[in-house]
């Protein structure tokens, strides 16, 4: 590693990565990159010339020397890395689209990380990852794998029961996004706050806030009780509290929480979304549309800010930053996902968790910080069960499996709802699920 090291990006036609490249530019004094290799399948192959051209103008722009590789071919890609990460949508955005407006249609949420869209995202993407991930094992038994693909916590969680390749990290923007939210909130620079995380990937709860190092997890409280400072990440409007409940649960809620402590509220402003055709996979198919021509131009040499629209504000922060600390052993504290090991009690040791942890070149060490609250263990749990069971569904291609998962998520009213779903659902990401395919065939 001496020499500088060498990244692979799977899903490297993705319209995030110049937010990832802005990333390795900014810290490359401390990140010694000496390649980056974007890999990408043949589906995206245009996507992936486009994004890596512009990655050279970027890098070049800056003066580095890093050399960039474009290839469809995993396995030369993945020969020798030092880490790997992974940023890929099986299906690409019209399986996002089917993921939101199937449920909808039959009044159910639809969101690709939760309810019937997270399970079919994840149906589809656990066998993709565990491919990658044999890949790993045997061509860079050594490099750390960082997970930003959704659903980043089940994800996480099958390749921890299903593989044995431990040396995974999932990663989120939506903690760093928070952090950022509350240093705004309290019109102060980023570095001063720090926030205890604890939970599931977007089931996360800030346990306590602190201002250079002193908690202040009741004036923060306090002030997201005004409906005018309740927004923390962009992209999700909503976020609304009533103070009373903020300040009996006396934690902070992310974003995600709407799905469950608001579901009714949100599934209307979803519906209407879908009458409208502007659900949230048409809207960033547009955005995607528009960033890649902006990308096309050859004069560009920069992230446009245009990127942050896309959903992406602070994720080369998020993931470099890990990156580094995990390279220079910083032991650092950073949210993300990685096994339990008791950190949470009531959650098993060997399960994926979303907590905050010590970086180091072993990889994060969970920080035990306090209890969740006990008026939101009963979720939590509901939703790892579900992760759990749909993990199974994922590798095994269990019809059963996957009409228990539906089932016991909360965001669905009935497994009768659930089969319907389920069933439709299946017909119309049949390309993508062959393990289910095989053994309905069979």
């Amino acid at each position: 590693m001496s020499k500088g090291i060498k990244i692979v990006t799977i899903g490297g036609g993705s319209s995030y990565t110049p937010e990832l490249v802005e990333g390795f530019i900014k810290h490359y004094h401390e990140l010694p990159l000496r390649e980056l290799w974007l890999v990408d399948i043949e589906e995206g192959k245009e996507k992936l010339e486009i994004v890596g051209n512009l990655a050279k103008r970027m890098i070049a722009k800056a003066g580095l020397d890093i050399e960039v590789h474009l290839t469809l071919d995993r396995r030369e890609a993945l020969k020798d890395a030092d880490f790997v990460t992974t940023q890929l949508r099986v299906g690409l955005l019209d399986a996002r689209a089917k993921d939101e407006r199937i449920p909808l249609k039959h009044g159910v949420l639809g969101q690709e990380t939760n309810g019937p869209g997270g399970l079919f995202k994840g149906l589809r993407t656990i066998p993709v990852i565990l491919d990658i991930v044999n890949d790993i094992e045997e061509l860079c038994p050594n490099a750390w794998l960082i997970n930003f693909t959704n659903p980043a916590g089940m994800v996480t969680e099958a390749v921890l029961r299903y593989s044995n390749h431990k040396k995974i990290v999932g990663l989120c923007n939506v903690p760093i996004g928070m952090e950022m939210g509350i240093a705004k909130l309290l019109d102060v620079d980023h570095s001063r706050i720090s926030i205890d995380f604890a939970g599931l990937n977007h089931m996360v709860y800030g346990l306590d806030v602190y201002l250079d190092g002193v908690s202040v997890k009741e004036k923060v409280i306090e002030k997201l009780s005004d409906p005018e400072n309740s927004s923390f990440v962009k992209n999700i409007e909503g976020q609304e509290w009533e103070p009373g409940f903020l300040k009996a649960l006396n934690a902070l809620t992310c974003p995600y929480h709407l799905y469950y402590y608001k579901k009714e509220q949100t599934l209307q402003k979803e519906l209407k979304n879908f009458e409208e055709g502007t659900t949230r996979a048409e809207v960033v198919k547009k955005l995607e549309t528009e960033l890649f021509e902006l990308y096309k131009d050859e004069n560009l040499a920069v992230k446009p800010p245009q990127l942050e629209e896309r959903g992406g504000a602070y994720y080369s922060d998020a993931a470099v930053r890990l990156i580094s600390s995990i390279y220079n052993d910083k032991r650092d504290i950073q949210p993300v996902n990685t096994i339990n090991n008791g950190a949470i009690p009531f959650i098993p040791a060997e399960s994926a968790v979303e907590v905050s942890c010590v970086i180091t070149k072993e990889g994060p060490r969970p920080v035990v910080n306090g209890e969740i609250p006990v008026a939101a263990q009963g979720l939590v749990s509901q939703i790892k069960s579900f992760e759990r069971v749909a993990a199974e569904a994922a590798v095994t291609g269990s019809y059963d499996k996957a009409l228990l998962a539906l089932t016991i998520n909360p965001l669905v009213p009935s497994d009768k709802m659930a089969k319907v779903i389920l069933d439709e659902m299946l017909e119309a990401h049949k390309d993508y699920l062959p393990k289910f395919f095989t053994r309905i065939e069979a």
